[in-house]
């Protein structure tokens, strides 16, 4: 594993004009070997969305929304390697798996980093910007879910400082965790 140099990359919000870099990315996420256990969507159904969806998704996450923000990581050559998004969760909404939300907190998806750059220290930077920008917005915890089987993935976000809730969310016939962080 290489160890990463932190002048290489170039780590930020992105642009609402940069869609074809963020569906380029969210495409190539999804034709990931495990991408089955880490999205909830597919390449077949990702790929067929019309150039409006990604438009509109990168424009709600883009540098000064204040709702959600996707964070890219951009490699000396202008590519970008590895991205997250943070979405803000407010209290009284309904979540994704329809359980209510009971105080304001950052809910952290769509986690990719490119497997050549796999093992660098990039997840920790990423994760580390976007829960800066989560504490920013005055959340009270982060939350995340990882498939029951994706062992990587939980290693990983036990070592960043999450841990498991005890939320369970059947999904398929497997499992979803929530594992959090609660706000320093």
């Amino acid at each position: 594993m290489c160890t990463m140099n932190p002048g290489a990359y170039v780590i930020r919000s992105i642009r609402a004009d940069e869609w074809p870099a963020a569906k380029e990315l969210r495409l190539a996420a999804l034709r990931d070997p495990v991408a089955s256990l880490a999205f909830l969507d597919t390449y077949e159904e990702a790929v067929a969305r019309p150039d409006s969806f990604w438009q509109e998704r990168a424009a709600g996450a883009c540098e000064g929304a204040d709702r959600a923000q996707q964070v890219i990581a951009e490699g000396p050559d202008g590519s970008w390697v590895g991205t997250l998004t943070v979405l803000v969760e407010e209290p009284g909404a309904v979540d994704w798996a329809g359980f209510p939300v009971e105080r304001k907190q950052g809910h952290l998806v769509a986690v990719f980093v490119r497997p050549e750059e796999r093992g660098s220290g990039l997840t920790e930077v990423l994760f580390d910007a976007g829960l800066e920008w989560a504490w920013a917005r005055g959340v009270e915890r982060v939350r995340l879910f990882v498939h029951e089987e994706n062992g990587r993935a939980q290693r990983f976000y036990r070592r960043v400082g999450f841990v498991p809730s005890g939320v369970v969310v059947p999904l398929g016939g497997a499992s979803e965790l929530e594992f959090v962080i609660e706000r320093p």
